[in-house]
């Protein structure tokens, strides 16, 4: 009987930047952890021809156009199940539980934004986009050989919802801080984006997507900024103790940077990055919400 593996599978709106393939990933250290990426366009449309541009065509007001499809499946090749029976009880623990649920999407999800960044970094392009798995149009885990996940096949998936009772902290978090009321406000000039928050937003997207080096630099400028744009925001207790706090910790994240420029991390220094952008964060979403 062939082995079979677990896997998280993204089926996700448009182009994700990455090639259609099979990618190998290599990580762990002295514990060396193997997984697969294997990455299938759906839908697309034809790549257009080397002629001249031509000229934008007509199109009625109601006229919708196919959207092209990527799916990406995320395959645990490190952990594979020696029977069946084994599997599945995996993949009924994985289902039934929201801590491991989110811990696979969370792998799935960092595999696949390794490969959109690594490829983005060789063709040199600033804009490219990471994903989540709420952005997912069709969200699956399951079980299957390694002839079938690399085909997008499988033996045994279950479809996942993130809607309803298992809304994200995220989701609730951004509805919390109404988001759309500070983009009209922002939009129209009766705010502006602080240089603390757009800096903060790429310490966070680092972090999550285990990029320490690039995180901890982006949070030394970041903190540096808010202690600078923020001192005296808000009247408010909390706001003037985390400030504090920020204050008396900057040098640790200055060190973490100037480790990052030398090589990896220290699992302290890691640790005070995590704490430090969390703490930035904090500061940031008690601004919005306080402000209404």
């Amino acid at each position: 009987m062939a082995q079979l593996f677990g896997f998280v599978q993204f089926e996700l709106p448009g182009s994700t930047g990455v090639p259609d393939g099979r990618y190998l990933s290599r990580t762990g250290g002295e514990r060396e952890l193997q997984r697969v990426l294997v990455v299938e366009s759906l839908a697309a449309p034809a790549p257009p021809g080397r002629r001249r541009r031509r000229q934008p065509a007509q199109v009625e007001p109601d006229e919708l156009q196919a959207v092209p499809l990527t799916r990406a499946t995320a395959i645990l090749a490190y952990s594979p199940f020696d029977t069946e029976p084994e599997a599945i009880a995996w993949l009924d623990g994985v289902a039934a539980s929201d801590e491991l649920l989110e811990a696979l999407l969370r792998e799935g999800t960092w595999l696949l934004n390794s490969a959109i960044h690594a490829g983005a970094t060789a063709r040199a392009d600033p804009h490219f986009a990471e994903v989540d798995a709420e952005r997912a149009l069709r969200l699956r885990i399951g079980i299957g050989s390694g002839e079938e996940v690399a085909a997008g096949r499988f033996t045994q998936a279950r479809e996942v919802d993130l809607s309803g009772s298992r809304r994200s902290r995220r989701r609730r978090r951004e509805e919390e801080l109404q988001p759309q009321e500070r983009l009209a406000a922002v939009l129209g000039a009766r705010e502006r984006v602080d240089l603390c928050e757009t800096l903060l937003l790429r310490a966070r997207a680092d972090l999550d997507a285990g990029r320490m080096r690039e995180a901890a630099m982006q949070l030394q400028q970041g903190l540096a900024a808010l202690l600078l744009e923020l001192p005296g925001a808000l009247r408010d207790p909390g706001h003037e103790e985390d400030m504090v706090a920020l204050e008396s910790r900057k040098d640790e994240a200055s060190a973490a940077a100037e480790a990052a420029l030398r090589g990896e991390l220290d699992p302290g220094a890691e640790r005070s990055v995590r704490e430090l952008t969390a703490l930035c964060e904090r500061v940031l979403r008690r601004r919005r919400v306080l402000r209404g």
